[in-house]
């Protein structure tokens, strides 16, 4: 069997290419600037305050758990999501140093 194309590529950029798949939807960026602005929350908060339907909020948390940019613990029969704070150290360092880089380059 062949070689896919990711395997092209080094861990670190499948992962995030991953990440930025995962955050390639309007709905999920809205989650994740809930979640920044109240911490933590259960799902039927999250329907709350946006237009979408129950099922169509759980399907996003689902992508958005799966590329680990939030983690969800269980709170009786509920689910409270709140962001990873690893992956968000890996955006910082990942787009540092893409700043830093881009200081030391003219166009």
């Amino acid at each position: 069997m062949g070689a896919s194309k990711s395997d092209f590529f080094t861990n670190e950029q499948n992962n995030m290419a991953n990440v930025f798949k995962a955050l390639s939807h309007p709905a999920r960026i809205a989650i994740i600037q809930y979640l920044l602005k109240v911490d933590s929350c259960i799902c039927g908060d999250i329907v709350n305050e946006l237009p979408l339907a129950q099922p169509t909020i759980s399907q996003h948390l689902k992508e958005l758990k799966n590329a680990n940019i939030i983690k969800g613990t269980i709170e009786g029969t509920a689910i409270c999501y709140c962001l990873n704070p690893e992956t968000i150290s890996m955006f910082e360092t990942y787009f540092n140093g893409i700043s830093n880089q881009l200081q030391n380059k003219c166009c």
